[in-house]
């Protein structure tokens, strides 16, 4: 009986160490999520998306965007986003913001730009009702299709920029220089004063010509306004953006920037508008009263 046992035993120990050796199964990993990219390429988390190159961020702040045509995916154009050819949809990439303008609510909001797309946040607008319904409803059209994830297209030598939406939609934009693309720097802020009436102004080449009247003004840290140079002066060439309503007397903001190989008859400055700061209507003068009826309008001079 005990010569039996010492025959099973090492029957027994070599049937496993047999098993063992012929097992395919290997120890499992110390990394499950490892194991499970190596056994499916899809499990493995996506590359980092490589952030867009510096030429192609300081490009799109060198421009305003204006948009030149939008077309849907069958290829038809998107009239809603084109009401207004004269004064189009515009974008201006600034301090990690995207600024829409040219829509009844100025909108913007922050974004993020790899190689291949461009990600906007949610656009926050300003509040402001508009008469043309066809203006105020692109808001929403732009809304819609400038947020989330968008295709794009750069060509720097236009320059032009294409985004493509997720449902299809390929808005096209053209670039214009900004003032300190144009003018070769930041410029300066300058309040200006600027009067309820414009005044005959001489110039060489226009007889009838009217010129804005300004003045510098300053704030002190309380919001307290200042004149700098109480007398008016003409404003030539006026202040590119700003509007004037007779009879409105308004202190406005303006970027000033120096103009580069000045004509001999052009202004050396340029003044372009930043914001409206202060406005108030002008009661004009009253003329002096009618005589009345049988009054002698030349009195004799003696006696």
């Amino acid at each position: 009986m005990a010569k039996l046992r010492l025959l099973i035993l090492p029957l027994a120990l070599a049937l496993a160490l047999a098993l063992t050796s012929c097992s395919p199964d290997a120890p499992p990993p110390s990394n499950p999520q490892a194991a499970a990219s190596a056994s499916d390429p899809a499990a493995a988390p996506a590359a980092a998306e490589q952030p867009a190159p510096a030429r192609t961020v300081q490009t799109l702040g060198k421009y305003f965007w204006r948009l030149g045509n939008a077309v849907n995916a069958a290829g038809d154009q998107i009239k809603p986003l084109l009401v207004n050819r004269d004064k189009p949809v515009q974008l201006a990439f600034a301090d990690g913001r995207l600024q829409v303008s040219n829509t009844c609510n100025a909108m913007s909001g922050g974004y993020r730009i790899t190689a291949s797309e461009l990600e906007v946040a949610a656009l926050a607008a300003t509040q402001r009702a508009c008469i043309d319904p066809q203006v105020m409803a692109l808001d929403r059209e732009v809304g819609d299709r400038l947020q989330g994830r968008l295709g794009y297209q750069l060509d720097a030598g236009i320059p032009k920029l294409v985004l493509t939406t997720a449902g299809g939609d390929v808005l096209t934009f053209s670039g214009h220089p900004t003032p300190e693309t144009e003018y070769g720097g930041p410029g300066s802020t300058v309040f200006l004063q600027v009067d309820a009436h414009s005044k005959p102004c001489p110039h060489p080449l226009m007889k009838d010509k009217h010129c804005l009247q300004v003045r510098e003004v300053r704030f002190d840290d309380a919001g307290r306004m200042t004149v700098v140079d109480e007398q008016w002066h003409h404003s030539y060439d006026g202040i590119q953006g700003y509007e004037h309503a007779d009879g409105v007397r308004e202190v406005v903001r303006v970027k000033r920037y120096n103009r580069r190989n000045v004509p001999a008859d052009a202004n050396s400055q340029v003044d372009i508008l930043d914001m409206v700061v202060q406005s108030e209507v002008v009661e004009p003068e009253a003329a002096p009263p009618s005589p009345a009826p049988g009054d002698d309008i030349n009195p004799p001079s003696g006696t």
